[in-house]
């Protein structure tokens, strides 16, 4: 009976997988067991309370459907935990991404960082983020395989490597990333990892004390070059052309780039033209906002990694609050484990409401036009880039008034600013809101929806 159950499980899986994506799957539903059916009861196990609660509550229900198919006699899961012993993981070594000058001198030596040379080309990563820590879900899976095998692969079909998102979705995770997996399986190449600032800075100082070859021969001379929040490159023309020529050199020579922005090439406002292109050669990837399941993901590896109980039902309260941002949802469970450890009180939802109620107050007032777009977007069955493009049907072009339209009441942005995240100018955003404002005092529908979307928004209740 057990064979012929996990048979079924695994028919089960490959469904839920297709549905929900690598991440998810791998994460919680492959660890559960089937470990026998008894009048009618399913029996599975879960390796922890965390696994067993999710579950239950965001995946029971579509669990038994599909099973059901496999095997009708099933009319109920019954779930439970099982044993398991965890062997202490050993600390990871800080390592240092590869051995670079520190100035601009003639000869390559082992850089140490101190306080007085802060502005180092050298960069040190942080040990955690590797991708054995990175969780992957829908919204970043494709990321993650990408960044994964632009790392391992010696000569990739596509390069440069390019990701873009908003601001904490996980992009200097996946750089910090790849830099360590390329030295830890290609030891002796150079990698150099910096942000675009400090680029801007060393090609500024080199130029000013007549110095730029040898600049130039120290950045082409790399094996890697990684450069992060490249968007505060853009504007600076003679930077602009020294990287121009950097990236073509390097392309030429076989040598990898990953670069990171906060949009996508063609978004990005300053850039030239020739850059742009030579940039979306490559394989661009976009990191999307992060959903329930992979939020709850991060949180639970946090809690494992931190060696603390959390209760279920407080992961899902912060899963479902905090949103948009990694950063912040991580630095919330830093703040609510903080508070327990020193003051010695017990984790629920009511000492969380109470500790975050200057976050979550703040949470329900920054509505974030991306969270506009995907909100309005899934309310009406369309995607962020229907949106965005230029159709014209009515079934689109409602709808991206109405997202512009609470863009402008919901957010503090400009009209510009608006217009910017749509592709248009400001003038089609002020021809929307007015005609959402009319249309409002006449269309019930309309105002109906207008109003879902605008508490659901507000209160952060986007799953």
């Amino acid at each position: 009976m057990t064979d012929t159950l996990f048979k079924q499980w695994n028919t089960v899986c490959g469904q839920l997988q297709q549905e929900l994506g690598d991440g998810i799957a791998s994460r919680w539903l492959t660890k559960l067991v089937p470990t026998g059916l008894e009048n009618h009861q399913l029996h599975l196990m879960a390796p922890s309370p965390c696994v067993q609660e999710l579950i239950k509550k965001n995946y029971a229900n579509h669990i038994l459907t599909l099973w059901q198919t496999q095997n009708p006699d099933i009319t109920e899961l019954k779930f439970g935990l099982k044993k398991q012993s965890v062997s202490p993981q050993p600390a990871r070594p800080v390592l240092k991404v590869s051995e670079l000058i520190s100035a601009l001198p003639t000869k390559q030596v082992v850089h140490q960082h101190t306080e007085s040379d802060s502005d180092s080309l050298s960069s040190f990563l942080n040990p955690a983020n590797t991708f054995d820590s990175f969780v992957v879900g829908k919204p970043n899976e494709f990321a993650h395989a990408a960044a994964k095998r632009f790392a391992e692969e010696m000569n990739p079909s596509f390069n440069p490597l390019y990701l873009h998102s908003s601001v904490g979705l996980g992009k200097t995770h996946l750089m910090h990333a790849i830099a360590w997996r390329i030295q830890e399986l290609h030891p002796k190449k150079t990698v150099l990892y910096l942000s675009a600032e400090q680029f801007f800075h060393r090609f500024v100082k080199a130029t000013r004390a007549g110095v730029s070859m040898d600049f130039r021969d120290h950045f082409r001379s790399v094996d890697v070059l990684m450069v992060d929040d490249l968007q505060f490159i853009f504007g600076k023309k003679a930077t602009q052309e020294e990287f121009l020529h950097t990236f073509n050199a390097l392309i030429a020579r076989g040598k990898k780039i990953i670069l990171s922005a906060d949009s996508a090439p063609s978004d990005l406002k300053g850039i030239e033209e020739r850059l742009k292109a030579r940039i979306s050669q490559g394989l661009v990837v976009d990191i999307h906002p992060t959903s329930y399941e992979l939020r709850i993901g991060i949180l639970e590896e946090k809690v494992a990694q931190k060696k603390i109980n959390v209760p279920f039902d407080v992961l899902d309260y912060l899963a479902r609050k905090i949103t948009s941002n990694i950063r912040e949802l991580e630095g919330a469970l830093n703040r609510i484990v903080a508070h327990s450890q020193l003051i010695g009180s017990t984790i629920n939802i009511e000492m969380v409401k109470s500790l975050l109620k200057d976050v979550l107050r703040i949470r329900e007032r920054a509505v974030h036009i991306t969270d506009i777009q995907k909100v309005v977007s899934e309310f009406y069955g369309l995607t962020v880039s229907d949106l965005k493009s230029t159709r014209r049907e009515r079934r689109i072009a409602r709808p991206r008034q109405l997202a512009m339209y609470l863009a402008k009441q919901l957010t503090t942005l400009s009209l510009p600013d608006i217009a910017l995240h749509f592709g248009r100018d400001h003038t089609t955003i002020m021809h929307a809101v007015k005609q959402i404002d009319y249309l409002l005092q006449t269309d019930n529908q309309l105002g109906k929806d207008a109003q879902t979307l605008t508490k659901r928004l507000k209160e952060g209740d986007y799953e």
